[in-house]
């Protein structure tokens, strides 16, 4: 984990007199190991991580306030340029290594997502990236884990790294003009910043914790915490037996944490506490001179050497992990393998850290002047910004020549028609392309705004809204989760061809429906709502999705009460119109196409295996008073099988989600469908 420089350090008590607290670094080596090992063999988060955010603002706080003490000048661009010349060396190399291994051994379903995520590790935004991906559902392989996910907590820490220094020498200021005693100035305003962060922690925790796990604002408390604990230190003086089993007191806690705890559910609420505490006393006992004392083990060469190497060790172990288990096509490592992954990711790091960090570490020449520091670490970034530049290039110009393509080599869905015949020309892209395949979602061209936008705050998130000007033709509300959505890539265009407003609230994994007792809470709250806005506007007509397919599976069925959404809509005096469902699968069709082939009898299931033999809507046929339903069914299947790409285009995105490309080659079979079914004129 990235660790600040080595400040002045003083561990209290009457016997631990050197500058270098060797526990604090054997007590970051326990923490990557619990991180490392959790990771690997037990599948679950330990807390080690929270540690090593204690730890950091630990030796930040001794570090700055040693300089005011000092009367040495706090200079916060010279601070921040050192600092991160220091850090991105080894960054540098982790990103470059990964994506070359992601190209290598990852679909290229995924190149897309890890590239991404690789600008956002690179700058220190990775946590943000993930907080939105922890809400949305459509971000595809959302299930997977990226090789670059780990760069979470480094991202809060460099973060946190600018501001803390900030606040060091904001309070420096001001004590110094009006006379104030700055340990006591800081132990105020941390204390402050604890309270503050901590009770929003525990807030947000609890009404969302996906996304409060990544939010820098709910973790600022532990760094306080870490800030707090050196200020107060000094004044604290525990009685050798105290320290002793304070010591061992907090080891035990910080290895038992994540076996006793939910952490990755928990976290980083009030549970938190439990291993950041536990680390606080590890710290307070500090060098007990005891041969009783867990500082004799923390402070063995071992553990100390290894602290060294923690930074590229926490660095190198995730990356490692992920492509492996992708690769191997495993859910998770086995002792053998797990060990084989420690063994590479700590010789890894220990190379990391021999030829990279410490040369770059101890390279006079930056410190000279902030400008050649400054030169260093554009040069760092630039380094590892080439190859995903080149990669985003690529993928324009394979944008590009897909445009140039003719209707003849993608016909998409027309493949299908009776009288289609095959102009497809050798060599011709499939498309979207693989890379841009998990990007290809169907959506509006607008937000909701006016009258159109729900005053409902879930609801208005959720809105989306083409741009047909006032006066349109008709007005029609698309209803339902993800599955909705992706009609919109026929229905949108056709909406626009005859003037019609097309109004989308959609909320992932969340099919309209009724109130459900086995739904969650927030989508009976979102389908609620949305039947309220429904009633106040209108529309000539719902569309949603009526019928759910079963992954792999026949067993296909309405979805959950489903005639009495009808039935309520009809009474308004609104239009159902309702499409059957597409084949879901449990195993990712396009990955398989793209591995094994297109004509792969492994990436194509016979059409009775995945839905029903007769569509659920023949059960309620003719039993609404103004109800249309529609059946793509013999554009997604060809009558024996269902397979992965049709008419050179890949028909899913995923598991379950139709790609936009292939749905819009439906647009004219879905519009002449819509027009039969409803009775509108054209």
């Amino acid at each position: 984990m990235q660790q600040p420089a080595r400040p002045d350090r003083r561990a209290h008590g009457p016997v631990a007199k050197s500058k270098f607290r060797p526990e604090i670094q054997g007590l970051r080596s326990l923490a990557v190991l619990m991180v490392v090992s959790y990771h690997i063999w037990i599948g679950r988060v330990s807390g080690g991580v929270d540690v090593f955010l204690l730890i950091s603002a630990f030796l930040m706080t001794l570090q700055f306030t040693g300089r005011y003490k000092q009367r040495r000048p706090m200079d916060l661009v010279r601070h921040w340029l050192h600092l991160f010349r220091r850090l991105l060396p080894a960054v540098v190399v982790v990103l470059l290594g990964t994506l070359a291994a992601t190209f290598v051994f990852l679909p290229p379903t995924r190149w897309v997502e890890v590239v991404n995520q690789g600008w956002a590790s690179l700058f220190y935004f990775e946590n943000w990236l993930l907080q939105t991906l922890a809400v949305n559902y459509y971000a595809t392989d959302h299930s997977l884990a990226s090789p670059l996910q780990h760069f979470w907590s480094l991202s809060i820490q460099g973060q946190v790294f600018i501001l803390w220094p900030a606040i060091f020498a904001a309070v420096a200021v001001v004590c110094r003009k009006f006379q104030l005693r700055y340990r006591a100035s800081l132990a105020y305003v941390f204390a402050l910043i604890f309270i503050a962060s901590l009770t929003y922690s525990i807030i947000f925790t609890a009404n969302n914790q996906a996304v409060a796990y990544f939010d820098t604002f709910a973790r600022l408390w532990e760094f306080a915490l870490g800030t707090l604990v050196a200020l107060i230190l000094p004044a604290l003086d525990f009685s050798k037996p105290v320290r002793v089993v304070m010591g061992w007191v907090g080891v035990a806690a910080m290895l038992s944490c994540g076996i006793l705890l939910q952490v990755q559910t928990a976290f980083p609420g009030f549970v938190a506490l439990w291993p950041t505490l536990a680390a606080v006393a590890v710290i307070a006992a500090g060098q007990t001179g005891s041969r009783l004392g867990v500082d004799r083990i923390l402070s063995s060469k071992f553990l100390v050497r290894l602290g060294d190497n923690s930074y590229g060790l926490y660095l190198w172990h995730w990356p490692i992990l992920v492509i492996y288990l992708a690769w191997s096509g495993k859910d998770h490592a086995g002792w053998l393998s797990g060990s084989a992954i420690i063994a590479l990711a700590l010789g890894l790091a220990f190379l990391t850290t021999k030829y990279v960090e410490k040369p770059f570490r101890e390279w006079k020449w930056p410190e000279v002047r902030r400008r050649r520091a400054a030169i260093s670490i554009a040069v760092c970034l630039a380094v590892a910004s080439a190859p995903m530049v080149g990669f985003q290039y690529k993928q324009y110009l394979d944008q590009k020549a897909a445009e140039t393509q003719a209707f003849n080599d993608n016909p998409g869905a027309h493949a299908l028609l009776p009288d289609y015949v095959d102009l497809v020309s050798d060599g011709a892209r499939t498309l979207p392309t693989a890379e841009q395949l998990p990007e290809d979602w169907a959506r509006l061209n607008g937000t909701c705004e006016g009258a159109d936008k729900p005053e409902d705050k879930l609801l208005a998130e959720n809105c989306q809204q083409n741009d047909v000007g006032d006066d349109a033709v008709k007005n029609i509300v698309v209803l339902g989760d993800s599955h909705s959505q992706q009609w919109l890539a026929a229905l949108g265009p056709m909406a626009e061809a005859h003037r019609w407003k097309v109004t989308a609230l959609l909320l992932g994994g969340c099919h309209f429906m009724p109130e459900n007792p086995d739904a969650e809470d927030q989508c009976n709250e979102f389908n609620s709502a949305a039947f309220r806005y429904v009633a106040s506007q209108t529309p000539d007509a719902v569309f949603m999705v009526g019928t759910m397919a079963s992954p792999s599976s026949p067993d296909e069925k309405l979805v959950y009460g489903f005639d009495q959404t009808v039935t309520n809509l009809n009474d308004l005096g609104i239009q159902v119109v309702a499409v059957r469902d597409n084949p879901r699968y449990d195993y990712n069709v396009t990955e398989c196409a793209l591995a094994k082939g297109v004509d792969s009898a492994e990436c194509k299931s016979d059409q009775p295996d995945v839905l029903a033999p007769t569509s659920p809507f023949a059960q309620v046929q003719g039993t609404f008073g103004n109800a249309a339903f529609l059946d793509m069914t013999d554009f997604l299947c060809d009558g024996t099988t269902c397979p992965s790409v049709i008419g050179n285009v890949f028909v899913y995105l995923d598991d379950n989600h139709l790609s936009r490309t292939y749905v819009k080659s439906m647009g004219d079979m879905f519009s002449e469908r819509w027009f039969a079914a409803t009775g509108w004129a054209q």
